[in-house]
């Protein structure tokens, strides 16, 4: 490794929330041995999605200081399914399902990491092996006492809802994965912090030194409140189309760009620091905007999409490019104005009212080009093309 410790250190801090404990990491880092690192993911749904990246690009970002980056799928804990941050007990996925989303994470992560110095494991390796004695050892390890310290599960107990048994199970499992795999760094997002503890307090226990806890912040989805999901559709998938990755991002607020330069761009603080002075100093935030697109799409699609979606996008909403063949409806307003959210409806670009409010809070609705972003907005009368997603249009007539 030819970067000194703190060099390195200074590229590790950038982005991240905490480090538990920085000393020893650093001298870890000075021992000048590659480090083992660690980060699971289970795999509850088919893609990966630019949330998950925050921490891959972590981890690619360890690999180029020279240290083994572990990516661990969590087949065996996608069946009991992570308690983090959930008010109730969460359904456990079925084995096909886990394999399934399984091969497709296997596919889509060498879009960050490289191939040839990324170590893939499955927790299924040891845990599918272990009988039940090894799972009773293992449970003596952790109190009750101190599961409820956690604040999902206070909560829940303290509220009456119920916790199921093998919830407790999560977090050690998991924990266990750092002993299998003798951790010395594990990732994971804030709200992991808890998991990532057990690790560091296990690996003790069976006498190995304990992991270096990394966390990073959780990334807001399209709605700029809630943490990305598809789950919630609020989230930017990284094998989606590059036109409709860079309208996406286009679509998230001005203020929401700068949250995500931070965690997913690797343009340099200096150059992020700058363009935040030309939009202070009256710069359009939408050309800013489009270089974070550029960015991202051309990291999951090749050097030249990003321009590409760019003019497209341009194309499309700066240049009034849209179907010719898009239905058009007359609808009556009363008293002179129509509310978006009825409009949307009733010209047939969402099925309901509750979807489109959904889609305006996603940043889904343009009317004439232009994102709309309060779901009271009304239209008085006159001539509108609006769109939901990036394929629904429809000419509106307020009459």
């Amino acid at each position: 490794m030819a970067e000194k410790p703190e060099k390195q250190l200074q590229l590790i801090r950038r982005g991240a929330d905490e480090i538990l404990v920085e000393s020893e990491l650093r001298d870890r880092l000075a021992a000048g041995r590659p480090l083992r690192i660690k980060a699971g993911f289970d795999p509850t749904a088919p893609d990966l999605h630019l949330g998950h990246t925050v921490l891959i690009n972590k981890l690619a970002q360890f690999q180029q200081l020279g240290h083994e980056v572990i990516f661990l799928i969590g087949d065996f804990t996608g069946m009991i399914g992570d308690p983090s941050g959930k008010s109730a007990t969460r359904p456990p996925l079925t084995r096909e399902q886990v394999i399934e989303n399984s091969h497709t994470y296997e596919k889509q992560i060498f879009k960050i990491l490289d191939r040839e110095q990324t170590l893939i494991e499955f927790n299924s390796s040891w845990m599918g092996e272990m009988r039940a004695a090894g799972l009773i050892e293992l449970a003596a390890k952790h109190t009750v006492a101190r599961m409820l310290e956690r604040d999902d599960f206070a909560k829940r107990y303290k509220s009456g809802q119920a916790i199921a048994v093998h919830e407790f199970l999560y977090p050690l499992v998991q924990g266990y994965d750092s002993v299998a795999l003798q951790a010395d760094v594990e990732l994971g997002g804030t709200d992991q912090k808890f998991n990532l503890l057990v690790g560091r307090q296990l690996q003790q226990a069976y006498g190995q030194p304990p992991q270096i806890v990394l966390t990073m912040p959780l990334l807001e989805g399209l709605d700029g409140t809630q943490k990305m999901s598809k789950s919630l559709g609020n989230y930017i998938g990284i094998d989606e189309p590059p036109d409709e990755m860079f309208g996406k991002l286009m679509s998230i607020s001005d203020e929401l760009m700068w949250r995500y330069f931070e965690l997913l761009s690797f343009q340099s603080e200096k150059t992020i620091a700058g363009y935040r002075k030309d939009v202070e100093s009256g710069a359009n935030p939408r050309d800013i905007k489009f270089s974070l697109a550029r960015e991202i799409v051309s990291r999951f699609h090749g050097e030249d999409a990003g321009e590409r979606a760019q003019q497209a996008f341009i194309d499309r909403f700066q240049r009034n490019q849209v179907p010719d063949d898009m239905p058009e409806y007359t609808l009556e307003a009363e008293n002179g104005k129509m509310g978006i959210v009825p409009a949307l409806t009733r010209a047939g670009v969402t099925a309901s009212n509750s979807e489109a409010v959904r889609m305006i809070k996603q940043g889904a609705v343009r009317v004439d080009g232009e994102r709309v972003e309060d779901r009271d907005l009304k239209l008085s009368t006159g001539i509108y093309v609006v769109q939901v997603g990036k394929r629904r249009f429809a000419r509106i007539t307020l009459a």
